[in-house]
């Protein structure tokens, strides 16, 4: 059959060219445009699906990967699927270590794509050998003929968004882009498409989310570890207790943080103002340019893109569950979902 250029040979080619939509209704009365990057567009609905294809098959190039070896990895869930995705259209098997920390329907999401799940328990240190990383490892070790991804210690990270990411925002803004704003967590994304934004123009300015509970922005304004700055928080996907050799901080010019709740509720009304039903940590990404408006970051000229890093669909157990935020103390009845279920008997 003749190729039309809407029909795909698998799942793969889908990855990438994510759209760019302009924010209207939530940021009417802030200074400056703003734009998401709505990575849910990726056919596994999250920004890992870059990584997952560029480093399994750089790994192909280099010899690494053979059909039927397994691939291992320490995630907090969309990496995790992403795998999985990529790992059924190329033949092999996928062992994942997930922190508990991620929602229900991660996993859940996880097991209906064939993946092998190790649910480690979220608060511990991360050289404890029951965190995710440690049991990583040791799944490596056991498993003969695998590979172990490691997105938090892999330059290939940075290296896929600097070759797509990137490029892709630079071109969808005509070159105008004044400010990134994404949330780090192996800071792959920011630190790979900071890379190639500066190369482009210096004066873009970067600004990584952090949360609290997590040493990032302490690092990154102190270059020292400070393990008093680490508790327990709830936003996935977002925040480290380790210092991520994926991320450069050299390529970010700050960090902000934000709060689990007010992040929570700026994620429904992301979906109940523009429409985008997006995940937690998009919620976070869209409370720090509040936060960034307040303290008068933007210009009436400046164009700004922030990254909104996934789907709503992988928190209906949480950020849009009244239930879970009323079980965290953040529920209020102007945050509630307006809409209402009548069943008819």
């Amino acid at each position: 059959m003749k190729q039309n250029k809407n029909v795909f040979d698998n799942v793969l080619q889908l990855i990438g060219n994510t759209p760019l939509i302009k924010l209207n209704r939530m940021t009417a009365d802030f200074d400056g445009e703003f734009y998401a990057k709505v990575e849910a567009f990726n056919p596994g609905h999250s920004s890992k699906d870059r990584i997952a294809l560029h480093i399994i098959e750089e790994a192909e190039r280099q010899g690494i990967l053979t059909p039927g070896d397994t691939i291992i990895e320490t995630t907090s869930g969309n990496t995790g699927f992403s795998i999985a995705m990529v790992s059924i259209i190329k033949g092999y098997e996928c062992i994942l270590a997930v922190s508990s920390k991620s929602s229900a329907d991660k996993i859940d999401m996880l097991k209906s794509m064939g993946a092998k799940v190790y649910v480690c328990p979220a608060h511990v240190k991360a050289d404890d050998p029951r965190s995710y990383y440690e049991v990583a490892k040791r799944l490596h070790e056991e498993n003969k003929g695998s590979i172990y991804i490691n997105q938090y210690f892999n330059q290939l990270n940075i290296d896929a968004h600097y070759s797509s990411t990137g490029p892709e925002i630079w071109d969808q803004t005509s070159g105008e882009i004044t400010h990134l704003i994404a949330c780090s967590g192996t800071g792959g994304t920011i630190s790979g498409i900071s890379k190639f934004l500066k190369e482009q123009n210096p004066n873009v300015k970067v600004i990584g989310v952090d949360a609290y509970g997590s040493v990032l922005k302490s690092y990154h304004e102190t270059r020292e570890f400070d393990d008093k700055e680490i508790y327990p928080y709830r936003i996935e996907g977002l925040g480290k207790n380790l210092i991520p050799t994926a991320t450069d901080f050299d390529l970010i010019d700050k960090f902000i943080k934000v709060t689990d709740e007010e992040s929570a509720h700026t994620a429904r009304e992301i979906s109940n103002t523009e429409g985008l039903f997006v995940g937690y940590t998009s919620g976070a990404a869209m409370q720090a340019i509040k936060q960034l408006q307040e303290e008068g970051e933007f210009k009436p000229t400046d164009k700004i893109v922030v990254i909104f890093p996934d789907h709503g669909s992988r928190y209906m157990s949480k950020v849009y569950n009244d239930k879970w935020m009323e079980d965290q103390g953040f529920f209020d009845a102007k945050s509630a979902l307006q809409a209402t279920i009548e069943y008819i008997k």
